[in-house]
This record gives C-alpha cells, structure tokens and sequence, in this order.
C-alpha cells in the first residue's frame, strides 16, 4: 500500500539510509542523512514535480520510499525510483508497490512514459524492473561517478498502454 510519506517513517528511512550494502547503489551520499535532514526532505517530499511516498505493510509499517521524480506534464513522463528497506526485500512488497504507482502515473497523472536508471551491475533491481514491465533501452558507459569510481548506467523505460 502507498501512502505519503510521515514524519514517524524518518527512523526507518535512516536505517536504509545508514545501510552500505543498500546506499552503495546510489549516487547521494545517504550515510550522513540525518534525522533533521530526513525530517526536511519528508516535509518537502510532495509537489507537482517530485512525489516520494512510502511503501507500507498492512500495520502501516515503512518498508520503503518509491517516488516520480521530474515530472514533466509538458512531455508526459516522470524518473521512477525505489529503495526498500532489508526487512522487505525478497517479500514482494515492492513488486506490489511498483505495480501501484504505475497505475497511478498513468491512470491520474496521464503519464505517457516513466523511465529509470540502474548501476549496471544491480542485477536484482533489473530483475524487479523487467518482472514489473520496464524495458531495456540502452546502457550509459561511466555515466556517473560514485565513491571515485565511474559506474555505468542502464536506462529502462515503460510506455502507457493504449
């Protein structure tokens, strides 16, 4: 279940942030998060251009942020992107979570197009992307720079049926 995100998530948002092994796939420097820091951005973490929300399990616990990002009404497209915590990898929840805000870019917002990009070695984000319909558009060689080493990017994409 989705819902926007609340200030008592902050904890759990700090625990994944805090976590090597999940922040090594992303280029912001989410260790040193803070819970003043993550209390801001879940205060601005909803507009017209970017909308983050959490992911929930049925007693309303966190179990991850998956957010549009960029939102371009001129263009119809949105950047997806999701981070769980541990406590919910391999659980489905967000296979189901991706399934919900996708319906929700392309069914409220009108979305045409939602796109993403993936370290080109996370292969277990690959899979949830392809699993949930995204399709392989292209690989960005050295693309970006994390921890003094360039990393190549995939490009996935998804397109509203008609």
């Amino acid at each position: 279940m989705l819902r926007h995100l609340e200030k008592k998530d902050a904890p759990m948002m700090l625990e994944w942030m805090h976590d090597n092994e999940i922040n090594c796939n992303f280029q912001i420097d989410f260790a040193s998060s803070t819970l003043e820091s993550v209390l801001c951005f879940i205060d601005g973490s909803y507009d017209d251009e970017n909308q983050n929300f959490a992911f929930v399990d049925e007693k309303d616990e966190y179990l991850g942020t998956i957010s549009l990002k960029h939102i371009s009404h001129k263009n119809r497209n949105a950047e997806y992107s999701i981070v769980a915590r541990k406590k919910a990898q391999g659980t489905g929840a967000a296979m189901q979570a991706t399934q919900e805000l996708l319906k929700y870019a392309f069914e409220e917002l009108k979305l045409h197009k939602v796109y993403l990009n993936v370290l080109a070695d996370n292969v277990r984000a690959q899979r949830l992307y392809e699993k949930s319909g995204f399709v392989y558009e292209g690989t960005s060689p050295d693309a970006v720079m994390i921890n003094g080493v360039y990393r190549t990017l995939k490009w996935y994409g998804i397109i509203a049926k008609s």
